[in-house]
Formats: C-alpha cells, sequence, structure tokens
C-alpha cells in the first residue's frame, strides 16, 4: 500500500466545478459516464471521484466502489452523493500517485476525467495497474491531445496558464499513449470530439474504452510465477 505524500486543495476550482458540471451532465456529459460503466462488475475503485457525478451510473453487477478523492470539498461533495448511489460506494482520502489501498485488491478501475490533473501521469497509473488484479480493467473517460498538430501546439499553448486555474488540469495530455506506457492492453478505444461549452474547445478531443492488466502468465518448467 502506497502513502500520500502531497495534499490536494483548490477550493474556488472545486466550488466553480460543482457549480457548472450539472450543466454539463446535461449537455451529453451524463450520457458519456453511462457509457463508460456499462457492464461494470466486482469490487471496483474510482480514481479522482469528484463530486460523484458518476456514482448514479455503476451498475448492481458492481459489488462495491471505493472512491478515492484528494479534495476537501469535492470530498465531501461526493460522500454525500452516496445516499442515493445504487451500489455501497466507500469514500476515502487520497491521491491517485499513492492509492491507500493493497495490492491486486480490485477488479476494476475507473478513471474519469482525471488523468489531465494528477501531478505524475506514469506514476497514477503505476499505481492503478498496482492495486488490480491481473487481468482487471481500467475503465477511462478523458479529455486528450488532439490528433492535429497545429490543435495540439494550441492545447499546449492553452497549459501555459490553464492548470494554474484549472484544477491543474492539462488540455495537452497524451493519455492513451501513457496509458499503454504503463503496461496496460488497450482492448477497445473511441474518439470523439465534446464541447459542452463554446470555451471548452481546448479540451474537446475525447477518448473512452477499456484498457486491461494482463493476465498472470504461465508458469513455466516449474518455476515460479511473478505478475507483471
Amino acid at each position: 500500500m502506497a502513502t500520500a505524500t502531497k495534499r490536494v486543495s483548490h477550493p474556488i476550482f472545486a466550488r466553480a466545478f460543482d457549480h457548472t458540471a450539472w450543466k454539463l451532465e446535461d449537455r451529453g456529459q451524463r450520457e458519456h459516464r453511462k457509457k463508460l460503466l456499462e457492464g461494470l462488475a466486482g469490487r471496483v475503485i474510482e480514481v479522482g471521484a469528484g463530486n460523484g457525478l458518476n456514482f448514479p451510473h455503476y451498475p448492481d453487477s458492481v459489488t462495491e466502489v471505493v472512491a478515492v478523492e484528494p479534495e476537501p470539498f469535492l470530498r465531501e461533495r461526493a460522500d454525500e452523493a452516496t445516499a442515493s448511489a445504487p451500489v455501497e460506494i466507500t469514500i476515502v482520502d487520497g491521491v491517485a500517485e499513492a492509492l491507500p489501498v493493497e495490492d491486486g485488491s480490485f477488479d476494476a478501475a475507473v478513471a474519469s476525467l482525471v488523468l489531465c490533473s494528477v501531478f505524475d501521469q506514469q506514476q497514477a497509473l503505476a499505481e492503478i495497474r498496482r492495486v488490480l488484479r491481473a487481468g482487471g480493467e481500467l475503465r477511462f473517460y478523458e479529455h486528450v491531445r488532439a490528433e492535429s498538430p497545429i490543435a495540439a501546439r494550441a492545447q499546449r499553448a492553452f497549459d501555459l496558464v490553464w492548470p494554474l486555474i484549472g484544477g491543474g488540469c492539462h488540455a495537452s495530455r497524451d493519455t492513451l499513449a501513457a496509458i499503454k506506457t504503463a503496461g496496460f492492453e488497450i482492448e477497445n478505444c473511441e474518439r470523439f470530439l465534446f464541447k459542452p461549452l463554446p470555451l471548452a474547445l481546448p479540451t474537446a478531443p475525447h477518448i473512452r474504452g477499456i484498457a486491461r492488466r494482463p493476465p498472470t502468465p504461465e508458469p513455466r518448467h516449474g518455476g515460479s510465477v511473478l505478475a507483471p
């Protein structure tokens, strides 16, 4: 189990996010969340749960959700949202780079609009891989770097300012490549544009899909097996 070493507090952004997020849900984001969580089963860890917008969409095939959220205001709002959730959800304090749970203890992980804002994306993905059982799945829904070089350059310019006022959010991260680099196998991935507001153009490119931690390799010649 990793130990968190850095605390997160974005009081102004957190309140602004909580105020506007519901409008984005009504403009199409709710459907993206529903598709993200379809068919999910077993014990799930949600990394960066925010104010709990995913909670209503967990199917009853999920036995438990451990929702990790470092920002105090959003964590409080997420805790309130558990009251109407269709599955059992436990809210815990923690950062993505040091998840406060045991190795291999989850069947699935959910990363929903969070890998754009973690301090260290590769460390966060390494932690998600650590806490998943062999063969466990990562459900991801993220805004990402544009495929167009011109648009990607504009995103990098936007990132000179945006992370400072957007709770650490970055528009230009190549999150799909980072998931692959972290050792996950991509099972499926859909790319699409989502522009619920005119000012959301820099964060319009999105991906949604499923990646999987590779299963433990079969023993060879009677030797021991180490998880990848």
